[in-house]
């Protein structure tokens, strides 16, 4: 997907189009749309284990949840975390922060009396935003 992206700006010309090829402000400026292009993917990974438990339980991410869940992981970044416990509505998951990697998911019915080790922040994840207006 990246890949297909940078293509896609060095074909066209992206936002540097007009510079000449090879300057340095040609290159800063690449690098600087290229960079935020690239912070705009939610890129969040799951571990085999995550993976399975996800599969056990049924448990499926829509795309705004996962936007959440790297949202929450660049917040827990930007705060020096490196092993973060997310806690999104009914569900509490492990992630490795520097990596993205989500390593366990847990619901909370196996939550309970649980106790997290190993972890140096939680992060309690916004609501999600409804898709249509509620009238009251």
């Amino acid at each position: 997907m990246r890949i297909d992206l940078i293509n896609s700006l060095v074909a066209t010309g992206g936002p540097v189009s007009g510079l000449a090829k090879g300057s340095s402000e040609a290159s800063s400026s690449f690098a600087v749309v290229l960079e935020k292009q690239v912070s705009k993917t939610p890129d969040i990974r799951f571990s085999g284990h995550a993976q399975k438990r996800l599969n056990d339980r049924n448990i499926l991410f829509s795309d705004q949840d996962m936007a959440r869940i790297a949202q929450s992981t660049d917040d827990a970044m930007a705060k020096g975390s490196k092993e973060s416990l997310l806690l999104m509505d009914e569900l509490a998951l492990v992630v490795g922060i520097p990596k993205r990697t989500v390593i366990t998911v847990m619901d909370a019915h196996e939550r309970e009396n649980t106790v997290f080790t190993n972890i140096d922040s939680v992060v309690m994840v916004a609501k999600a935003v409804p898709s249509s207006p509620s009238k009251y």
